[in-house]
C-alpha cells in the first residue's frame, strides 16, 4: 500500500514537474518536443509489454490477455470520441485566434483529453502494485512518470497562448496529475479486492497504454518533419526501459 501511494504521487507529480518546466518556455520547440515525446513513447511501449502484458500472460492465459488488451484499447477509443486528439489540438499556432473564447474552449478540451487518458494510465500503475510483483510495478510506474513530464510541458503553452493566467494554468495542469493519482489508487484497490481479475486488469491497462502510444504519441511526433529523430528516440526509450527492467528484475 505504501509503495502504491508513493507511486501514485510520483506518477502524478511527474506531470507537475513537466508543468513547471513548461513555464520556462513560451513555446516548446517541435523538434525538442518530438524527441522527448518519442523517447517517452518508447518507455511506455516497453512498460506496457514488460510490466503489464507479459505478467498478464504469466498470471492467466493468452485469450484473457488478448481480450483484456482489446478491451483497454476500445475503452480509450470510446473516450476519444468525446474529446479531440492530441495532435489536432496542439497545433494552436496554426489557428487564427479570431475568437479567443472559441480557442480557449478547444484548449480546455485538449486538457480534458489528457485528463481522461491519465485515468487509465494511473490505473495501470495501481494494477501493477496490486499484483505484488514489485519489479514490474516499478517498471510501469517509472515509464508512465517519464512520459508525464513532456506531457505536462505540452499543456502549459496552449493555455498561456489562449490568455489564461499563469496561476490558473498551474492549477488546471495539476488537475491532470491528480486524476492519475486517483486512477492509481483505483487500480490498486480493484486488484487487491479481487485478485481473480488480475490477468485481465493487467492486459486492460497494457491495452490502454498501447492505444495512447499508437494513436496519440507516435502521430504527434511524426507530424512536424522530425520523424526519423522521433523514431530513434522511441527505440532508445524502449531500450532504456528494457535495460532498467533487466536490472530491477
Amino acid at each position: 500500500m505504501e509503495l502504491a501511494l508513493i507511486s501514485a504521487f510520483g506518477v502524478g507529480g511527474a506531470t507537475i514537474i513537466g508543468v513547471i518546466i513548461g513555464f520556462f518556455f513560451r513555446k516548446v520547440p517541435h523538434k525538442f518536443n518530438d524527441a522527448i515525446l518519442g523517447f517517452a513513447a518508447g518507455i511506455m511501449l516497453s512498460a506496457a509489454i514488460l510490466g503489464l502484458i507479459i505478467p498478464s500472460l504469466e498470471e492467466g492465459n493468452v485469450w484473457v490477455t488478448a481480450v483484456g488488451i482489446l478491451a483497454g484499447a476500445i475503452f480509450l477509443n470510446l473516450a476519444d470520441k468525446l474529446t479531440p486528439h492530441l495532435h489536432h489540438i496542439t497545433g494552436v499556432d496554426h489557428e487564427t485566434h479570431a475568437d479567443r473564447q472559441s480557442n480557449l474552449n478547444k484548449v480546455m478540451l485538449f486538457v480534458m483529453a489528457i485528463a481522461i487518458h491519465n485515468l487509465p494510465e494511473g490505473i495501470a500503475a495501481g494494477v501493477g502494485f496490486g499484483s505484488e510483483n514489485i519489479s514490474n510495478a516499478i517498471t510501469v510506474a517509472l515509464g508512465i512518470a517519464l512520459q508525464n513530464i513532456p506531457e505536462g510541458m505540452v499543456i502549459v503553452s496552449p493555455l498561456i497562448m489562449a490568455g489564461v493566467a499563469r496561476k490558473r494554468v498551474f492549477f488546471i495542469a495539476c488537475f491532470t496529475g491528480v486524476v492519475e493519482i486517483v486512477g492509481t489508487m483505483i487500480g490498486f484497490g480493484a486488484v487487491s479486492i479481487a485478485t481473480v481479475i488480475l490477468p485481465f486488469a493487467l492486459a486492460f491497462a497494457g491495452g490502454t497504454m498501447l492505444y495512447v502510444v499508437s494513436d496519440e504519441m507516435i502521430p504527434e511526433t511524426h507530424s512536424h518533419g522530425y520523424e526519423r529523430m522521433a523514431t530513434y528516440s522511441l527505440i532508445i526509450g524502449f531500450l532504456t526501459m528494457l535495460i532498467m527492467d533487466f536490472y530491477i528484475g
